[in-house]
Formats: C-alpha cells, structure tokens, sequence
C-alpha cells in the first residue's frame, strides 16, 4: 500500500491557486523529494497532508487513512518537520525530548527512556544536557529531527529541513534521514536545494502553480533535458565563439550554449566518448587551449530551470 496518495487536491487563497488538481502516489519505505519554485504550493501539500489544512476538492490518505474523515488517526501516525525549529532554546535537548514525549501522552517513564533513544541514535547523547542555545545549526535540526520521531511515525514530513545550515549541517541532516527510511520511515521531502533532492530522494516530483509537471527518479529527470554534455571552460571569454564553432562539428551534437560569466561552452552530445576524442583534436587543431574539459549529465539544476523557467 503506498504511504501517500493524493488526488486533485485544490485550495485557494483568494484568487490565488494554491493547490491545482495535484497528484501524486509515494510508495512506501522511500523518500520522495517535492521541488518547485517559491509559491508553488510546496508547504501547502505538506500541511495538507499533515491534517492542519483542509482543501476545497480532492481526497488524500496518509498511511491509509482519509486525511480529512479521520485526521485524529493520521497525526498518530506521521511526524512534521517545519521550516522553523520546534525545540525551546532555554531547555536542554533531553529536556525538548522529554516535554515532546509527555505532550504525546508517553508518561514520564517511557518519554525519559523515548528521549534517550534519540539522543543516541541522532548523536547528540553527549549534548543531551545542554541548553539548545548552545547548540550547532546542525545539531539543533538533528534534535528538531527527533522531536517530530517520538511517536515512531510511519510517514515523516519534511519541509525544508536544512534552509539556512551550512554544508556540514545539512550533511548530518542528510544522514539523520538516511538513517530514517533505512529503518521503514517514509520521507517526504520539500527542498529547494536541488543537491539534496538528488543525493536522497527516490523519486521527485517537480510542482509550478500547485500541480505536478513531471515526476521521475533525478536520472529519469535529468534526461527530459537531453543526453550526456559536453563542457569547455577556457581562460578567456572572448573564444567561447570560436569554441561554439568547434563544438557544432561534433558529430551528434546539439545545440551550443555559451555561459560568459562561466567562460564555458555546453552542448548535448550523442556519443560522449566519441564526441570527447573529436573535441580533443579539433581543439588541437584550431589552436584553442581549454582550461577544463568535461563530460557530465544535466544536473537538477538546469531540469529545474527547464521545467519552471526559474533559478532554484
């Protein structure tokens, strides 16, 4: 049975189209990456989806269960991380721990051994006595994690977990989550950081005014883009033109595009080992010195951009 199943789901503001019609199936044990741009309806589906909306048209069901005919069931069964942390910098992270259990109704005994737990399994036993305000932005997302774990939610939402930590916090945020769905936990996963999408969804789902407008795994995305590329970067901007020009005589070769600001000259190819050799000698023989030279897939990135028509 998949974890999530959402049908044409519809919800105003005003004249605004929040949600419009969206649709989307998340099989279970998997995490599943929600991406589009500001606006487009991200942090509504999820809150939806969490039993803190109701919408005007469609049907959901979160681990089975009709989000609008039983929302009291479904909260009992998933977690929600927001965009903002949850956890009283002025208690400790086992004290955060502790309220959360007694808040769910775990009695003190079993929320002190259920705050223990966590703090072990997210790496954080040796804090666990600290006041949050002297936590790491990592460490405070890594506690907020387990805040939203202490019902052992068969379904985990999050909305932007790592927005505002720097690289090393959104890595052990990373592995909080891989750690998760390798246990059975469902993720779903909003982000505008197209680098996490692809390091930990499953699946994707690209939303632009509150539906689905492609849904794929990131190579599945990646090749609505087009093929394998070819870059070179040279030292001056002023020879992408003649750069262009040697890669137009690439057999296979699409379209070339130019990124002065990035001295670089792109084009889909159909052969990449082909196309590389090829390059090598025509840049050779033109005179024409590359300062990189690279063969690579389309990132989320340009999917994104794509698919939306705007920078993430």
């Amino acid at each position: 049975m998949p974890a999530i199943v959402a049908e044409g789901l519809r919800k105003t503001y005003g004249e605004k189209k929040a949600l419009d019609g969206l649709t989307m199936t998340v099989p279970s044990g998997t995490v599943h990456g929600v991406l589009g741009p500001n606006g487009a309806g991200k942090t509504t589906f999820v809150r939806t989806l969490a039993t803190l909306l109701r919408v005007e048209e469609g049907r959901a069901r979160v681990a089975g269960i009709d989000v609008a005919e039983r929302p009291a069931e479904v909260r009992r069964r998933i977690g929600l991380l927001g965009q903002s942390a949850a956890v009283d910098e002025d208690l400790s992270g086992r004290q955060n721990l502790e309220l959360f259990g007694r808040l769910h109704h775990l009695g003190a005994r079993r929320a002190a051994a259920r705050a223990g737990e966590l703090l072990e399994r997210f790496g954080l036993a040796d804090t666990g006595r600290k006041p949050v305000q002297a936590y790491s932005g990592g460490m405070r997302r890594r506690l907020d994690l387990a805040a939203s774990l202490i019902v052992e939610p068969s379904v985990l939402f999050l909305d932007e977990p790592t927005t505002g930590l720097d690289p090393r916090g959104r890595t052990e945020v990373w592995n909080a989550v891989r750690s998760l769905v390798g246990g059975g936990t469902t993720v779903l996963l909003t982000t505008q950081y197209l680098e996490e999408a692809d390091q930990l969804a499953d699946r994707i789902s690209v939303i632009d005014h509150g539906r689905v407008i492609a849904d794929g795994t990131a190579d599945e995305l990646k090749a609505k883009v087009g093929g394998d590329r070819v870059d070179v970067v040279v030292h001056d901007a002023a020879l992408l033109p003649a750069v262009a020009g040697v890669l137009a005589g690439v057999p296979g070769a699409g379209a070339v595009e130019l990124d002065e600001d990035r001295r670089r000259a792109s084009a889909p190819v159909a052969d990449r080992m082909a196309a590389l050799s090829h390059l090598v000698r025509a840049l050779h023989e033109a005179g024409i010195e590359a300062e990189d030279l690279a063969v690579r897939r389309p990132t989320l990135d340009e999917v994104f951009m794509h698919l939306t028509g705007e920078r993430s």
